[in-house]
């Protein structure tokens, strides 16, 4: 793409030059954080003015971060409630702002994110940086609405490194219809990265047991409708407490307002459920190996196997009884449980979890588990109100460098790595540190993606220290089972367009039905709820969304070059 530069006159290079000595001037002093970020916020016309009159020669093969390193201070929305982390509090974040002279603010929201990131959109104005899932909704909005510039205009006419560090993939994956692109993923794996290091993959979605609950009740093989059965029910008679508290049969992703994910996605990968058939977008949870498996869970809850906690607790529940070591099986995302798997196996390496074969389809094939996907976990944009264009920019693109990952991912050397037998890796106390006390790790190093906004796992992979247990026994089981999504991504329509509209009543139609399945007090009764549940559905319009979806599918399977 060529390099775009607007021509300068003298008179305005001048009157900027002057510009620039007096804010220099105003600004000078003790160089406190706060001071600083109230002069950028101040004076953000005259340093976006600045930058572009006096800007030094823009290259496609030198990182542009460089032609600028003065003190700046980007404000940076994460859409993440539960983000714990601030900039600067450690070593890793220290060096990364003397290194590039950015600080940076982190906005992260006391409640509900979407009312707060509605809030901020309605308001016309967002911070400098934005961070958030890539199936949300508000991603579209700021695009729609102007919120937010396009990166491939910021790249051509202040930092055409942006290129060098982007994949090519990713950019035409995020191209939107007005040939510009508004955000860059993290954790993203384009198929072409799957070539090239899919052995390596694994993925997060597991079913687990706890250690010694199941090799005390024989190792049974819990693949089949009646060995999941005994085996929830020889665990139940074994150990009906743990230390004075119910033991929990089986635990599932929480209940929300849209569904479950243990008993949706996750259920279908482990029966090896097709995504489509023939070209076609497959409806999954009408095949039949599901609906096998769903009576199997409402078998089990008449045999009193499902405790009612795991109708009602959210998250921060599970995790305080994971870490008790309350429940016997899990149909679960292994990396929410990791710091509480890391304090069990720091009590006792015998009571963790393992991963094991769980529900199967009649055929006993092996699960196909959601791998790494193109579109990522988050995509990070740039607000049209952000304070310095070319130094958002240049950030950005350092950040999305193997420069920047690194950095991000070792921490600074001497500090938190070191080069050890010929290899750069972190010191072993602080490897000991982040896999005894995670939260502990950050504050102290902060490294290891503790900033995890352009993380790209295929470039740090090569720093990536071999898994220790309880983790490397979930990872590995995982291998060989782990398959890119990709081009089923990205395929649902807007919230307030009239296919989405109709996909939210679908949604919460499926909450309230999936306990109702499970506490059906027969097969017959769930036969019934179930004949109810899909006639609403088709009632509600779902072939519509069905439609809409298999457009996308297709056009997907275009941008990714799959027949």
């Amino acid at each position: 793409m060529g390099i775009k530069r607007k021509p300068k006159k003298m008179v305005l290079l001048l009157l900027t030059l002057i510009m620039s000595l007096s804010t220099a001037a105003c600004s000078s002093g003790n160089g406190e954080k706060n001071n600083e970020g109230k002069a950028n916020n101040g004076k953000a016309a005259n340093a976006s003015a600045t930058a572009e009159a006096t800007k030094a020669p823009v290259s496609a093969d030198e990182p542009g971060w460089k032609s600028d390193t003065s003190p700046i201070t980007f404000d940076w929305y994460l859409n993440f409630a539960w983000f714990p982390n601030k900039w600067g509090v450690d070593p890793t974040s220290q060096y990364i702002t003397k290194k590039t002279g950015v600080d940076i603010n982190f906005i992260v929201p006391a409640g509900n994110e979407n009312e707060k990131l509605n809030t901020l959109m309605a308001s016309g104005k967002l911070p400098d940086f934005i961070t958030l899932a890539w199936n949300e909704d508000a991603v579209k909005k700021m695009i729609e609405g102007e919120l937010v510039l396009p990166l491939n205009k910021l790249a051509d006419e202040y930092d055409p490194y942006f290129y060098k560090v982007s994949d090519p993939d990713k950019l035409g994956w995020y191209t939107q219809a007005d040939g510009n692109v508004y955000g860059y993923p993290n954790a993203s794996s384009s198929p072409a990265d799957y070539e090239k290091y899919g052995d390596k993959y694994v993925s997060n979605q597991t079913f687990v047991v706890r250690k010694d609950m199941y090799e005390a009740i024989g190792s049974p093989d819990m693949r089949t409708p009646e060995g999941f059965l005994n085996a929830l029910k020889a665990a139940k008679e074994k150990f009906p407490d743990i230390n004075g508290q119910p033991m929990i049969p089986l635990g599932l992703h929480e209940f929300t307002a849209t569904g479950n994910d243990s008993l949706e996605q996750y259920i279908q990968n482990f029966l090896a459920i097709p995504r489509e058939k023939d070209g076609k977008l497959y409806n999954r949870e009408t095949d039949p190996e599901y609906i096998r498996w769903m009576k199997t869970l409402r078998q089990a809850n008449q045999d009193g196997l499902l405790a009612k906690d795991i109708f009602i607790d959210k998250r921060p529940q599970m995790e305080e009884k994971i870490a008790q070591g309350r429940y016997f099986a899990m149909l679960y995302q292994r990396t929410d449980f990791a710091t509480q798997l890391g304090t069990l196996y720091q009590q006792d390496p015998n009571k963790i979890y393992i991963a094991v074969d769980g529900p199967a389809n009649t055929n006993l094939d092996a699960p196909t588990l959601n791998g790494p996907a193109i579109s990522g976990w988050t995509v990070t944009l740039i607000s049209k109100d952000v304070k310095d264009k070319a130094r958002a920019i240049k950030f950005l693109s350092y950040l999305n460098s193997e420069e920047g990952n690194k950095d991000l991912y070792l921490g600074e050397k001497g500090v938190s790595y070191d080069t050890i037998d010929g290899k750069d890796q972190f010191k072993p106390e602080v490897f000991e540190l982040m896999n005894k006390d995670r939260s502990a790790f950050d504050k102290k190093y902060g490294s290891s993606f503790t900033f995890w906004m352009l993380m790209n796992t295929n470039i740090t992979d090569q720093w990536t220290p071999k898994s220790v247990e309880p983790f490397k026994q979930l990872e590995d089981w995982t291998r060989g089972k782990t398959h890119s999504i990709s081009e089923f991504d990205q395929i649902d329509p807007l919230a307030n367009s009239p296919e989405g509209i109709i996909l939210a009543k679908v949604k919460e139609l499926r909450s309230k039905t999936l306990p109702k399945l499970l506490m059906a007090s027969s097969d017959g009764e769930f036969d019934k709820i179930w004949t109810e549940y899909i006639d609403k559905q088709k009632d509600l319009g779902l072939e519509k969304v069905q439609a809409f979806q298999q457009t996308k599918y297709e056009e997907n399977k275009k941008k990714l070059g799959i027949k």
